[in-house]
């Protein structure tokens, strides 16, 4: 890649990116909440679960295709992929956070950036055509900025991981020192994921993790709540 578009790809991935991702812990909230998730190593598997079951075939498919159709110029790709996301998303929060932050991140590029792709994704965002999930717009980003569709893929699980670790050390006894090692422990399975996603089309986007659907059913239901999903 270029420069420039290596520094884009920092960028965008980034803790200091303001997308809202820090409000959001997929889950995990409840997972500790009913004592499933208590210390390092029982976050460092669910991660993983994560990553294997529904970041892999789900929102790696969908951003290999939106930064696909970018390149294309193909927004109503970009929307096809977007709509497919939402409909294999059977958690409502998750739908709604990944929404959240997605309308975010396409708004911060639409400031920083010069695209028509953006103006036109943004036009049937506002008129129900797409539901903007943050993976998607990731995937029209990176692939409108050079960064390849493997590192965009390694860029958006990095994110991921960071994101729920940095909710882990609100929520658990979970030193610094434990976050990079299980951040570094996860790098085979993000690179799983990522190869996983490979050859998949939007019709072979299945998720399937059928216990953090469930607890994140419970969480939407739940009384008190540090994260909105």
């Amino acid at each position: 890649m270029s420069d420039a578009a290596t520094l884009e790809a920092f960028r965008l991935a980034d803790s200091f990116l303001p997308v809202g991702t820090y409000t959001v812990s997929y889950g995990l909230e409840q997972f500790v909440a009913d004592d499933r998730v208590t210390d390092a190593e029982d976050l460092r598997v669910l991660l993983a679960t994560y990553l294997r079951r529904q970041v892999g075939p789900a929102e790696l498919v969908a951003l290999r295709a939106a930064h696909a159709a970018a390149r294309e110029g193909d927004v109503d790709a970009i929307c096809a992929a977007d709509r497919r996301l939402a409909a294999v998303t059977l958690a409502a929060e998750f739908r709604e956070s990944a929404q959240n932050s997605g309308a975010r991140l396409l708004s911060l590029q639409r400031d920083l950036r010069d695209s028509d792709i953006f103006e036109r994704y943004a036009d049937a965002a506002d008129t129900g055509d797409a539901p903007g999930n943050y993976a998607v717009v990731l995937g029209a980003a990176t692939g409108l900025a050079g960064i390849d569709a493997r590192a965009a893929c390694l860029l958006c699980c990095h994110g991921f991981v960071t994101g729920l670790l940095g909710a882990a050390q609100r929520l658990l006894s979970l030193g610094h020192t434990d976050a990079q090692r299980i951040l570094d422990d996860l790098r085979p399975v993000m690179t799983d994921a990522v190869e996983d996603s490979a050859d998949r089309t939007l019709s072979d986007m299945t998720p399937f993790a059928p216990l953090v659907d469930v607890l994140a059913a419970d969480h939407e239901r739940a009384q008190r709540r540090l994260f909105v999903s």
